[in-house]
C-alpha cells in the first residue's frame, strides 16, 4: 500500500486544482466530495509505487466520474443522436458505454466522453443542471422542479434546448466514428 504520509502530501499539493476539476464536472458539491474521497481511498490501496501522484489522482477522478455517469445514464445512445439514418447504434453504444475490447474502442470511448464533457461545460448553467440531473443523476423533472422552484415546463424547455445543442455539437463526432 502507498504510504499515508506520501498520499496526504501529494493530495495537499494538488487538492485545490483537483477539487476544481471535479466540481466543474459534477452536478453537486456532495458528488464532488464523494469522488474526491473515493479516489483518495483508492490511492491509499494502491500496492505499487505511483510515480506521478497528481496525474494518477486526476485520471482516477476522471474515470470515477465517467463510471458514475455510465451507471446513471437513462437515454440510449440511439435516442440521444436520434436520426433517420440506419447506423450501427448498438455497436456504437457498446463501444462508448461498454468495456473496451480493443485500443480503438478505448480511444473512441475516451474521445466521446471528452467531447461530451466539453459540450456539457459549454451549456448555460440552467440547461446544464436540467440535462445532467435528469439524464445522468436519475432526477425526475417533477423532483427537480420541487428542488429548484422552477416550473416543470421551464425545466423541460431547458432540457430540450440542451439536448438540441448537444446533438449539434456531437453530431460531427458521431458521423466521424460511424464513417470509420
Amino acid at each position: 500500500m502507498v504510504e499515508d504520509s506520501l498520499v496526504m502530501s501529494a493530495l495537499s499539493a494538488c487538492r485545490s486544482r483537483l477539487q476544481a476539476f471535479i466540481r466543474g464536472r459534477t452536478a453537486t458539491r456532495a458528488d464532488a466530495d464523494d469522488i474526491l474521497q473515493d479516489i483518495t481511498v483508492q490511492l491509499m490501496k494502491v500496492e505499487q509505487p505511483v510515480e506521478n501522484v497528481a496525474a494518477w489522482l486526476f485520471r482516477a477522478a476522471r474515470n470515477e466520474m465517467i463510471d458514475r455517469g455510465r451507471k446513471k445514464r437513462e437515454l440510449p445512445f440511439s435516442d440521444f443522436f436520434a436520426s433517420d439514418d440506419s447506423l450501427p447504434e448498438e455497436e456504437l453504444s457498446e463501444i462508448l458505454f461498454g468495456e473496451a475490447e480493443t485500443p480503438e474502442e478505448a480511444y473512441l470511448s475516451e474521445l466521446f466522453w471528452e467531447e461530451l464533457s466539453d459540450a456539457l461545460a459549454a451549456l448555460p448553467p440552467a440547461q446544464y443542471e436540467a440535462f445532467v440531473k435528469t439524464e445522468l443523476y436519475d432526477y425526475s423533472v417533477n423532483a427537480l422542479a420541487q428542488e429548484t422552484g422552477v416550473s416543470v415546463q421551464a425545466l423541460l424547455s431547458r432540457k430540450h434546448k440542451a439536448v438540441r445543442y448537444l446533438r449539434l455539437r456531437l453530431r460531427a463526432l458521431y458521423e466521424e466514428i460511424v464513417a470509420d
